[in-house]
């Protein structure tokens, strides 16, 4: 029997994107069995904007506990977690899932990310800002396995508890830790939105900076502003460092 497939979407003030990502998800050649939509205390239109689909509401404690509510909602035999700013090639589903229903893996991600407003002078440079030189997301050399996982079996899932709400900024590294292995890589096509804004690359630089694996950010620190957005950049990180946030 084909396996059932639980797509899982955290929104946090997203109604600028929500709208577009749920269209794409509904063009997929691999359909899932549901979208569980799960708002985190959203403080726009969000909620207003999601009025046909399934939603669960929950205060804001952060994307890991959002995905959390809505796997344990979920009836899929496989869950996939996207983000409310992703975009999708019409066979993103079908590639990310393939392994899994194979038997070949228990989880895996995608390094086919691509910065979705490339086109818009502020998304570029958030790219510069990490030292990415193009529009990939994720380098084209980077490892066939991940702490990450976009799909995996809701049972391995269920095992060990889900994502720990606790951890902050990178909860969903929490994941690959309690299970102790990692996702493989596949070859599903998506795109993320960049900030485009200095006051988004601002926000963003300042989250960034509470996530552990991500402290390599400092290393921009050590060179003088080239431009509006490596100064907004700049501030971002220091006050991040500085005053953390541990939500999103």
């Amino acid at each position: 029997m084909k396996p059932q497939i639980s797509i899982i979407i955290p929104t946090y003030n997203e109604a600028k994107y929500i709208s577009s990502c749920l269209s794409f998800l509904e063009r997929q050649t691999f359909k899932a069995k549901e979208i569980i939509i799960v708002d985190d205390g959203s403080t726009d239109k969000t909620v207003e904007t999601l009025s046909e689909f399934r939603i669960l509401r929950q205060v804001h404690k952060g994307a890991g506990a959002a995905r959390n509510l809505g796997a344990k909602h979920a009836v899929g035999d496989i869950l996939v977690f996207v983000d409310a700013d992703m975009e999708f090639e019409a066979d993103f589903l079908k590639h990310l899932v393939t392994p899994i229903v194979a038997g070949k893996s228990r989880g895996t991600f995608s390094k086919q990310e691509f910065v979705k407003n490339w086109d818009n002078p502020q998304a570029r440079s958030w790219s510069y800002c990490l030292g990415l030189k193009d529009n990939r997301l994720i380098p084209g050399n980077y490892p066939d396995t991940a702490p990450v996982f976009r799909a995996i079996l809701k049972s391995e899932f269920d095992r060990v508890g889900g994502f720990d709400e606790d951890r902050g900024y990178d909860d969903d590294w929490s994941l690959s830790e309690k299970l102790g292995y990692q996702a493989i890589a596949t070859d599903a096509v998506y795109y993320h939105h960049n900030p485009d804004s200095y006051l988004e690359i601002f926000r963003q630089a300042r989250w960034r900076a509470s996530q552990k694996y991500k402290l390599s950010l400092i290393r921009n620190l050590a060179f003088p502003p080239y431009n509006l957005a490596k100064l907004f950049f700049t501030c971002g990180t220091v006050i991040g460092l500085i005053f953390p946030r541990n939500r999103k």
